[in-house]
């Protein structure tokens, strides 16, 4: 069977409104199988990958919708934006030296099950820090985690199998932005980074290769592009 390609998309430094248009925009394309193949549906599917940092943000997920907006002034106090994301999940953080991956997938061309399509994002994760020497695992709790320290965050939106939003590895972010959240509303948690573990400097350059790697054997792929 011939392996799904999926197209890596560097996207740098971006605020997270701007990605959430990307991602969007993306996510459309796939639906209407514009891209490889032409002709609409999950068999011309074009798959992307898209990597990027957020300056520093906030973003609230589908769980807290309707709930009032305590505290968030004084998260913008701290310099960083407030986002409403349409994800499942609580509260989290995304800031510089924090690795953002976007998959938009069709996963009728994988497995048409979000609770696999979860799993694997752990695995991938999981894999990618193993390469760099961090022992991490999956939980009960959605997420990767060292101990009770969560490594990197999943939050997702499927539509009509379209995957978008994704996963947010910390590699040398600045981990005090975490100190004004209960991150994902889990309490008693912690977060770490790459760094944190390793004791020296894992920027995202570093860890990507890792990731990349990861990725295409769990999601037995094909990566193109800028990779």
């Amino acid at each position: 069977m011939r392996a799904v390609t999926v197209e890596v998309v560097r996207l740098g430094l971006l605020p997270y409104g701007q990605a959430l248009r990307i991602q969007r925009t993306y996510a459309e394309r796939c639906r209407s199988g514009d891209g490889a193949g032409g002709g609409g549906g999950a068999g011309s599917a074009s798959h992307t990958l898209l990597l990027c940092q957020h300056p520093p943000v906030y973003t609230t997920g589908l769980r807290q919708k309707g709930q009032p907006p305590s505290g968030l002034e004084r998260l913008r106090d701290l310099g960083a934006e407030v986002h409403a994301a349409d994800r499942g999940g609580l509260i989290t953080f995304h800031g510089p030296g924090q690795l953002v991956c976007y998959p938009v997938l069709h996963l009728a061309s994988f497995k048409k099950s979000i609770r696999w399509y979860v799993s694997q994002l752990e695995r991938t994760v999981v894999a990618a820090c193993a390469g760099l020497g961090v022992e991490a695992s999956a939980s009960t709790h959605t997420g990767v985690w060292v101990g009770d320290n969560k490594i990197c965050a999943i939050g997702l939106r499927c539509s009509g199998y379209v995957t978008w939003h994704g996963l947010a590895l910390n590699c040398n972010t600045e981990l005090a932005w975490f100190d004004h959240i209960v991150p994902c509303g889990l309490e008693g948690k912690g977060v770490t980074s790459l760094s944190a573990e390793l004791r020296r400097d894992v920027g995202v350059d570093e860890a990507t290769s890792h990731l990349l790697d990861a990725f295409a054997r769990h999601f037995d792929c094909r990566l193109t592009g800028d990779n």
